[in-house]
């Protein structure tokens, strides 16, 4: 999934930790002493953190190399003010497609986001389960996502599997990291690909230029493993239905693999998506496809089926749900739309090649 760099981020920064050095602290990297007295920090993001003077000793900013020393006062500063890991219970309506003693699994509509975190702390998927469910257990880096073992990007919709269970939690989490869940998406994308269906095989990982996006790094020497087979389900000339099933789960994987293959995800504004990328020049065609931004004002991506072992039962479970409202109305109006041109153009055809505005 990714960790969020937010020591980059700029404008005002709040204090988040004071640390007041023991007088017997022996001499230590500044780097190691926070990654081992920060709860869910990582050395990597403690230095990215120095490297921004988020860090300073003494009032003073330093280098990852410092040596704290007994008596030394240590800060750390984020761009958001601190606040508490408890999480509000909502009242928040959720469409379960089944749930036993152990899990539940969930169809998210597209614009909610899964957990809170900055500037949505309200609102989401863990504020639902937290009003409806009591003591869920919570993952391994833990706070504030409880009985989340995977999630899927805010303006995505589809299928998420929720544990209840410490139990559930545990055998879960194991299948995602031994890649044997079963994730099937269904994408809408510009043009159509010249193989029918394929494996992407390209390292993913932050881009180097923009955190907020993930880039692809086909020569494998930066990000990790990802893996993504496609399939052409309905090719619709200036865009197609495609299915996609995860060998693994990166973020943003299917959206970016399919800026990688030259097929972006329809109005993935992210990715490149918003804007007519295949088609004609005609007025009439560009009005249709900004109608269809507007009734789909997120990308055309939804998480189809998901299957997975059942942790107690060990049964296998398998779950589909619909394309939501917006998803097929999108894919009805290109389907109306690309049969009335090939019906202009066999009207043209026969009238002795009228071209048919399209």
């Amino acid at each position: 999934m990714g960790e969020e760099n937010e020591w980059l981020e700029e404008g005002e920064l709040y204090e988040h930790h004071r640390v007041e050095v023991d007088k017997g602290q022996s001499l230590v990297r500044i780097d190691k002493f926070l990654s081992d007295r920060i709860a869910n920090s990582t050395r990597t993001r403690i230095q990215s953190a120095i490297e921004a003077e988020a860090v300073k000793v003494n009032n003073q900013p330093v280098k990852a190399s410092y040596k704290v020393k007994p008596l030394d006062v240590i800060t750390l500063s984020l761009p958001t003010p601190p606040r508490d890991t408890e999480v509000v219970p909502e009242n928040i309506a959720l469409n379960i497609q089944f749930e036993d003693a152990d899990l539940l699994v969930v169809n998210k509509p597209a614009g909610m986001v899964v957990h809170p975190a900055y500037n949505n702390w309200r609102g989401t998927l863990v504020n639902a389960l937290a009003y409806h469910f009591q003591h869920l257990p919570t993952s391994q880096n833990g706070e504030g996502r409880p009985g989340l073992v995977h999630r899927i990007d805010k303006d995505t919709s589809g299928l998420l599997v929720i544990a209840k269970t410490e139990l559930a939690m545990a055998h879960l989490a194991k299948q995602f990291y031994e890649h044997s869940i079963e994730r099937t998406y269904y994408a809408l994308v510009w043009d159509e690909p010249k193989q029918p269906r394929g494996t992407i095989n390209a390292n993913l990982g932050r881009s180097l230029k923009d955190r907020r996006v993930t880039a692809v790094f086909p020569e494998g020497d930066f990000g990790r493993t990802a893996i993504t087979h496609y399939q052409v389900l309905k090719p619709l000339r200036y865009v197609s239905l495609l299915q996609c099933v995860l060998e693994t789960g990166r973020t943003h994987q299917i959206r970016a693999h399919m800026k990688y293959l030259g097929h972006p995800i329809f109005n993935d504004a992210t990715y490149g998506g918003d804007k007519i990328l295949k088609g004609t020049s005609f007025s009439r065609y560009r009005a249709f496809v900004e109608n269809c931004f507007k009734l789909m004002p997120r990308q055309a991506l939804h998480a189809k089926s998901l299957g997975f072992v059942h942790p107690r039962t060990r049964q296998f479970l398998h779950f589909e749900s619909e394309l939501p409202d917006d998803f097929r109305s999108v894919l009805e109006k290109w389907e109306r739309y690309v049969n009335y041109e090939w019906q202009l153009s066999n009207v043209a055809s026969r009238d002795g090649g009228i071209e048919a505005e399209g």
